[in-house]
């Protein structure tokens, strides 16, 4: 495998996501980042909210490579070394995050996936803190774009257990954990980026 990764649709994205990440959160805290990939858009959030402090992770070690060259070349000092760290496993972390960010993962990965995120969230975001995610949705009497059908059809032929999931179901998830919807904001190619936080009514303690 070559290093450093290179995504040409996290290139793209990083500016817009950017911009609404600059919008939503405070001007300084500590960020957890889920399924960092090539590590280009850690780069560039830690570049552009350079009050925050950046922990990447990924459940595959081999991308820790290219994450830290993409790092070097924004010349950031604010992010920490990436940890390995599979949703569905424990999380090996102890301390709170003032935000959670999770891209492009949920549509690649089985649905147990999303019901993980949430509740690993959930026990690790401090009070007032936000979980953020990135990727395409589908939405229940909105159309869906052919883009957007094309690329579900594709992932589930590649792995019967991938797929685009609808929103409905993803809040649902989140909800069961004690998050909230806060705010759903449209971004270029049929994406979305969602905020969630705590509920004002968590779910009783199992």
């Amino acid at each position: 495998m070559n290093i450093p990764q290179h995504s040409p649709a996290a290139e793209r994205n990083l500016p817009p996501i950017l911009k609404v990440l600059q919008r939503v959160l405070p001007a300084q805290g500590r960020a957890l980042e889920i399924a960092s990939g090539t590590g280009q858009h850690v780069a560039g959030f830690a570049h552009g909210l350079p009050g925050w402090t950046w922990q990447p992770s990924d459940a595959q070690e081999d991308a820790f490579g290219s994450i830290a060259y993409w790092c070097t070349q924004a010349g950031v000092a604010n992010v920490l070394p990436p940890l390995r760290l599979d949703v569905l496993a424990p999380w090996p972390l102890v301390e709170k995050f003032d935000a959670i960010y999770c891209a492009n993962m949920l549509h690649i990965s089985p649905w147990a996936t999303c019901a993980a995120l949430m509740r690993g969230a959930a026990a690790h975001l401090a009070p007032g803190g936000v979980l953020i995610t990135y990727g395409p949705y589908l939405e229940r009497g909105v159309p869906t774009s052919a883009g957007n059908l094309d690329f579900d059809a594709d992932l589930r032929q590649r792995d019967p257990a991938w797929g685009i999931r609808q929103l409905d179901d993803v809040v649902q998830q989140a909800a069961l954990a004690g998050l909230a919807l806060r705010e759903r904001v449209a971004m270029p190619a049929n994406n979305l980026l969602l905020t969630f936080s705590f509920s004002a009514n968590p779910p009783p303690a199992p």
